[in-house]
């Protein structure tokens, strides 16, 4: 089975409980769980199984569960199904750095430093800003790009087509909430989030990840990874640090990523990772495409006897 494009999720799909099953059944899953809980000195494999749920959701936090609930997935995916091949990989903003390390750009504890650091870095950033997310649904990317412009914000994720997301400061985003019908744009809404993700309030947590990225050893993708940031397949270990550097405060551009995997004749994905997301944005961007998701168990299962 090697015709299949292996996808992660991103920072919002997080739930408490979360890997608890897979843990319990598996024990590739478990040795993968007390490895991490191990290297980062605290229990993590604690706060996803029981929360609370504001603590799961802490920036420091989420990424890194993130990171190891998909990587857990994976594993015990390959494990089940040893003819799978992965052709290639993406991730929707964190889940970039989990699609590297599922594709043998650093490995497994090098990847969760990383995004462990990142996670802090960024949490820090929102406590040093007044920053706002808000979700632009029903309008074209011409009039959501003005009027972020407009009102000075950044377009922080092209998620789908009519779902686009902008991050900024709080005024500008409630700026934007209030001018979105009158630019055209069916709906804006203003995200539960900590601050303001992909824009430029987060140059600090930027700065502080290049300077983390330039000594992280960086090896040659086994298979094609596809970069938030630039929307293609990167290059080399410095265009690597580069993409994942700049995507801090740079648009995530989802819907060009998934475009240009499809455009390369790939129909067939798995996603790895709580609650469907990129399953559902996948659903605006391209009905005609295959998308199993794997969170728990019997989503697992199920995708191995769909495999098999």
């Amino acid at each position: 089975m090697s015709n299949v494009v292996i996808l992660f999720s991103g920072q919002g799909a997080q739930k408490v409980g979360m890997g608890k099953d897979l843990v319990d059944a598996y024990p590739a899953a478990k040795a993968l769980f007390a490895k991490a809980d191990e290297a980062l000195g605290y229990s993590l494999s604690d706060i996803m199984f029981n929360g609370p749920d504001d603590q799961l959701t802490r920036t420091a936090y989420c990424q890194p569960a993130l990171y190891l609930h998909g990587l857990a997935c994976l594993e015990v995916l390959k494990e089940k199904v040893p003819s799978l091949k992965p052709v290639a990989a993406a991730g929707l903003s964190l889940g970039e750095f989990t699609a590297h390390a599922a594709a043998g750009t650093f490995d497994f504890a090098t990847g969760l430093n990383l995004v462990a650091q990142r996670g802090a870095f960024m949490e820090e950033a929102c406590e040093a800003t007044d920053g706002a997310m808000a979700a632009m649904i029903g309008g074209d990317e011409a009039a959501v790009e003005k009027l972020a412009a407009d009102c000075d914000v950044d377009v922080a994720n092209f998620n789908a087509i009519g779902q686009i997301v902008l991050s900024g400061s709080e005024e500008g985003i409630d700026k934007a909430v209030a001018g979105a019908k009158a630019a055209g744009i069916r709906m804006g809404k203003k995200l539960k989030v900590a601050g303001a993700y992909h824009s430029r309030l987060m140059q600090s947590a930027q700065d502080q990840l290049a300077g983390v990225l330039a000594e992280t050893e960086i090896s040659e993708p086994s298979i094609p990874v596809i970069c938030n940031f630039g929307a293609r397949e990167v290059q080399g270990s410095d265009d690597i640090k580069s993409m994942l550097e700049q995507q801090v405060t740079g648009s995530v551009r989802w819907t060009s990523s998934m475009q240009q995997l499809i455009a390369d004749g790939h129909t067939k994905f798995i996603e790895l990772g709580p609650g469907k997301v990129l399953a559902g944005l996948m659903g605006r961007i391209d009905k005609n495409v295959e998308v199993m998701s794997v969170e728990d168990v019997d989503s697992l299962e199920a995708a191995v006897a769909a495999l098999k």
